[in-house]
């Protein structure tokens, strides 16, 4: 199981399907369509046209913090 645990409201999903078994990893690993996945938790990407999403502007005198925990676990 996987829980993403974060302060951020929305994320990103991205997914290996554009890859064709071409791309060769460690070890002579051929990478293929869906070997690959990656989860982004940030703003909503359409946060700065929304003023209803707030806002997504980082500001000098205010650093930007977030927090993101990827909890992995099994089930019996």
């Amino acid at each position: 199981m996987l829980e993403v645990l974060t302060t951020e409201p929305g994320v990103q999903l991205y997914t290996g399907n554009f890859l064709d078994g071409t791309l060769i990893g460690k070890s002579g690993h051929l990478y293929r369509m869906g070997d690959g996945i990656a989860l982004e938790p940030q703003l909503f990407p359409d946060t700065p046209n929304q003023p209803a999403f707030g806002s997504a502007r980082v500001d000098p005198a205010n650093p930007y913090h977030h927090r993101m925990v990827f909890r992995l676990s099994t089930t019996r």
